[in-house]
């Protein structure tokens, strides 16, 4: 018998034998849970009886597994607004690094800090200076391929 139980959960439809076993079992029980589809198997006339006796029996939703992020959204997005890369997340969180991808694609995170091998904001910077692609890549030894990949980039 478990005397401290106030609130349960059940799966099944209420019936007159598993109201008596619930109450022997549990007597300070003052709420039933259910899912929506065990409450509508369940007979008005057993939710009256249990009202009368001060049990209320509710509808609550238990549905799909729990989120396993332990907050970890939150810290996953600090570490990635100081600049470091989902590598550097990874270890310093000891968690994999496919997670962190997650964590940050979850959050709607604006996730850009891989490093590169040109600056991307020097090249825009030329090109709001008025300089074409040709003299971008020129002044700053970049292939002009890249230069249009780089201006062109949504």
């Amino acid at each position: 018998m478990d005397g401290d139980t106030t609130t349960i959960h059940i799966t099944k439809a209420l019936s007159s034998s598993m109201i008596v076993e619930l109450i022997e079992k549990y007597p300070n029980l003052s709420q039933i849970t259910c899912s929506p589809s065990v409450y509508g198997r369940t007979s008005k006339t057993y939710i009256d009886a249990l009202e009368q006796l001060d049990i209320d029996v509710e509808k609550k939703y238990n549905w799909g597994a729990k989120s396993k992020s332990n907050g970890a959204e939150f810290e996953v997005q600090k570490l990635s607004d100081e600049g470091l890369s989902a590598r550097e997340i990874s270890e310093r969180l000891d968690i994999t690094l496919n997670r962190v991808y997650y964590l940050l694609r979850k959050s709607k995170a604006d996730f850009d800090n891989r490093k590169r091998k040109y600056d991307h904001s020097e090249v825009i910077a030329l090109k709001d200076g008025g300089l074409s692609a040709k003299e971008i890549s020129d002044k700053l030894d970049i292939p002009l391929r890249t230069v249009y990949y780089i201006l062109n980039k949504k």
